[in-house]
């Protein structure tokens, strides 16, 4: 049983701001206490471990008055996203109220000689009625206990230690000298590296009060652990002791034992960072080799991550003064926006935008900090290079390329941006993977013979925009990404050549569509051709255009039929004829052109570029955000039987019967079970997929014995999975009616519900009877485009 569905069922996501959340699989040890003005004021103390937060509601709130027993009753757990929870409750919700963040931070488990132990040791602490720990918030420090009372399982009692050490203020830890117990990193030793805390991207300028700003700097992220032993590495371990040894040796410089986070830099004289400088250092050039320092972990061997940010930053500042190698980065607070501007006039990379009050948690990427750069980067490979032209050594440009499935996609040259010793580099690398295979498959559009490669080298660039076909414009190389993983080449399989192109033309109404080799055979065991193909989709356009009308499509192209793997195409390009309606969607890297099928020239048009199958997504292009059905993906394993498939879906009708919910359900075509849930785009896709997430967390109890929530294919192994997720934005699923790119031709089927009996297989239909069972039964998806179901009503019924 999920840990979260006591805490799903409790809530009506259709009416309070709480989240649904999922269970989390990122390991770290944070805490909150809650301020609750429910119908009785209390304080809810909450620990992340084990995926979600452990909770207890603690009537009189935690003591700091050491040996003083507070009752602690647990509760129901959590999602981890509840740790930043506050706001109010509405009326009529559980727990209504006003819930306020008193207290948050980090804690340590521990063991009975005080030392840290693991995640998975605490969760058996847990288990076993007592748990340990050390507390590091603002208001609360200092060890405790929770200690199960007996003969009852949600009775805790919370303790503080009588031992635990006074709290220490900041400007204690600032002013201390004393060699005090070492800090411990979540139990990881310092013998071991530390893995900073990273940012999340976003392209969205803001400008807020609770946030500070600082210069993003281009350069090698580092960790310096300056004491009895000193050490300074890179965020992924390797020393920078021999490679930077003038800000290693600015180390003794530091009076007091301390880690700091920073970004090693190569400045010109005119103060701007420049990355090739530093990937090829050379002291004779003008410059300053530094360590921008941006975050105090520890100070005098006392953690300071709790502390908030600008608490740290403060320390950092006096701990450093004026040193001139390890230099202090400074901020300025709410104003982001013009900050940027300012930036960008100084052709700086960006800036990051840090939470004033947020903490450090090594190892995570959190959305407390955030990069926004002043121009776009991408990571592309390499595909080939041309010959150098007049003083240029080694090549003239590199062709890029992006990989689609299995197939490499061309994505333009670029010739700017390297210096003699970064040429050099990149030839070096490149001379090894040297072919005489195109990987693209066709010629593409470069001025000189290129010198193709296996695509292997990963290269970050800058750019200003991607064009409509993938082609970066205006790019600049800025580095080798040596610190990714490569992908090991692997070169697409061309196209088949056919012989013979023959042309048809197709009226489509008053269009006409050209169509091609009508005759390649698409289905080689059945020998079914692209045109039987193409001639389905002209027959069954009346019904299966209702179901793309107005909805972006993914598209899947299998040009030489189902024994080609086939690629993906979401962007329409600039070759899609004028009868076709495109789509423009940004996302947070580009905007992609989506095709949309609105009549039936476009299907076949896209039938003859390969596309057997047709997805769209679940909403529509008036309801961007609102999807029109929720779905229930039922996706079984190799071993799983149609049966069992046939038996959960019928678990998932009795569900949908006591919840009154109106259900329609049709075959994947393939070896699964769909179930759409029409509501007319009533509900936004967060309170979609909540649901659908409860939804599945009860069928999953009803059919327990081969069924899982599980995403991983290695974790739910020979079960059928119960895919919620499919309740997003840009999913897709075959839709109604729809050829699926398998042995047979099968088609994504309608069913009645009394046809799901023992001995059905989506085998059973084809695009060869499919035509005759619409005639007989009609169109048995039709209410799905029309019908509203209650969901408000249906998570009422479904707690009860």
């Amino acid at each position: 049983m999920s840990k979260l569905l006591q805490y799903n069922k409790k809530r009506n996501f259709t009416s309070t701001r709480e989240p649904a959340g999922a269970v989390e699989k990122e390991t770290a040890f944070r805490f909150v206490v809650q301020k609750h003005h429910a119908s009785h004021l209390h304080y809810d103390l909450r620990f992340q471990l084990d995926g979600v937060l452990k909770s207890w509601a603690v009537p009189k709130g935690p003591s700091e008055t050491p040996g003083e027993k507070r009752l602690a009753v647990m509760v129901e757990d959590h999602p981890v996203s509840y740790i930043n929870f506050k706001g109010i409750i509405p009326k009529g919700n559980y727990g209504a109220g006003k819930v306020e963040i008193w207290d948050k931070g980090e804690f340590i488990p521990m063991n009975e000689k005080a030392g840290p132990v693991s995640e998975k040791q605490a969760i058996t602490n847990l288990k076993n009625g007592e748990l340990k720990f050390e507390i590091k918030g603002k208001k609360l420090k200092g060890s405790y206990v929770l200690v199960r009372m007996k003969d009852t399982e949600k009775n805790w009692l919370l303790i503080k230690h009588k031992e635990s050490p006074a709290t220490v203020s900041t400007e204690a830890i600032a002013n201390s000298t004393k060699n005090s117990a070492a800090v411990r990193f979540y139990g990881t030793k310092l013998n071991d590296f530390i893995k900073p805390m990273l940012a999340h991207t976003s392209e969205k300028l803001f400008s807020d009060e609770e946030w500070i700003y600082e210069i993003k700097w281009d350069g090698y992220r580092a960790i310096a652990e300056i004491g009895k032993e000193n050490r300074f590495y890179s965020r992924n371990g390797v020393s920078f002791i021999d490679r930077f040894p003038n800000i290693f040796a600015a180390f003794k410089k530091i009076k007091h034992p301390c880690i700091i986070d920073g970004e090693v830099v190569w400045l010109a004289e005119t103060g701007h960072a420049n990355f090739q400088q530093l990937q090829h250092y050379d002291p004779s050039i003008k410059g300053s080799l530094v360590l921008q320092a941006f975050d105090l972990l520890s100070l005098d061997n006392k953690d300071t991550r709790h502390l908030d940010l600008l608490e740290r930053k403060e320390l950092l500042k006096k701990l450093l003064g004026r040193n001139t190698t390890i230099r202090y980065t400074a901020h300025i607070v709410a104003n982001g926006e013009a900050f940027f501007k300012e930036t960008t006039k100084l052709k700086m990379e960006g800036i990051m935008a840090k939470k004033a009050d947020s903490t450090y948690t090594d190892g995570i990427r959190t959305r407390a900090w955030l990069k926004i750069k002043n121009v776009q980067t991408d990571d592309v490979y390499i595909a080939g290079f041309t010959a150098p032209k007049g003083a240029r050594a080694k090549f003239g440009s590199l062709i890029l390329a992006i990989k689609k499935g299995n197939k490499w996609q061309y994505a333009g040259h670029v010739g700017t941006g390297f210096n003699n010793s970064g040429l050099k580099e990149i030839h070096e690398l490149l001379l090894p993977l040297v072919t005489d295979k195109n990987p693209f498959g066709r010629k593409i559009p470069v001025n000189d013979t290129p010198t193709w490669v296996k695509p292997g080298v990963v290269v970050e660039i800058s750019f200003t925009e991607v064009t409509k076909d993938g082609i970066f414009r205006h790019p600049s190389f800025k580095r080798i990404r040596d610190d990714k993983i490569q992908v090991p080449a692997t070169e697409p399989a061309s196209e088949k050549k056919v012989n013979g192109n023959q042309k048809e033309i197709i009226k489509a109404g008053n269009i006409e569509v050209t169509v091609t080799n009508m005759q390649k055979v698409f289905w080689p065991k059945e020998g079914y051709t692209k045109g039987d193909m193409v001639n389905y989709y002209r027959e069954m356009a009346p019904y299966i255009l209702p179901y793309l009308k107005d909805r972006p499509l993914s598209l899947k192209r299998n040009p030489n039929g189902i024994l080609d793997e086939g690629f993906y195409h979401k962007d329409a390009g600039e070759n899609a004829p004028a009868f076709v309606k495109v789509f423009p969607y940004k996302n947070e890297k580009k905007t992609i052109d989506y095709i949309v099928c609105n009549n039936a020239a476009t299907l076949l048009y896209l039938a003859n570029l390969g596309c057997i199958e047709f997805n769209p997504w679940n909403n529509r292009l008036q309801h961007i955000n609102e999807p029109d059905w929720l779905l229930i993906d039922l996706d079984p394993s190799k071993k799983n039987s149609f049966d069992q498939v046939t038996e959960v879906a019928k678990a998932a009708k009795q569900l949908m019967d006591k919840a009154k919910l109106k259900g329609y359900c049709k075959t994947s075509g393939a070896s699964g079970i769909h179930i759409y849930l029409p509501l007319h785009a009533s509900y936004n896709y967060h309170i979609v997929k909540n649901f659908a997430e409860i939804f599945m967390h009860l069928l999953h109890e009803l059919v327990p014995a081969f069924t899982s929530m599980e995403r991983s294919l290695a974790k739910r192994g020979n079960n059928i999975y119960l895919d919620y997720l499919q309740n997003r934005t840009g999913q897709t699923l075959a839709t109604a009616y729809s050829i699926r790119p398998v042995p047979g031709a099968t088609v994504s089927t309608p069913l009645e519900w009394k046809e799901l009996k023992a001995g059905l297989h989506p085998a059973d239909f084809n695009f060869k009877n499919i035509l005759k069972r619409i005639e007989k039964k009609g169109d048995l998806f039709k209410p799905v485009l029309s019908e509203k179901n209650n969901l408000h009503q249906a998570l009422k019924l479904l707690k009860t």
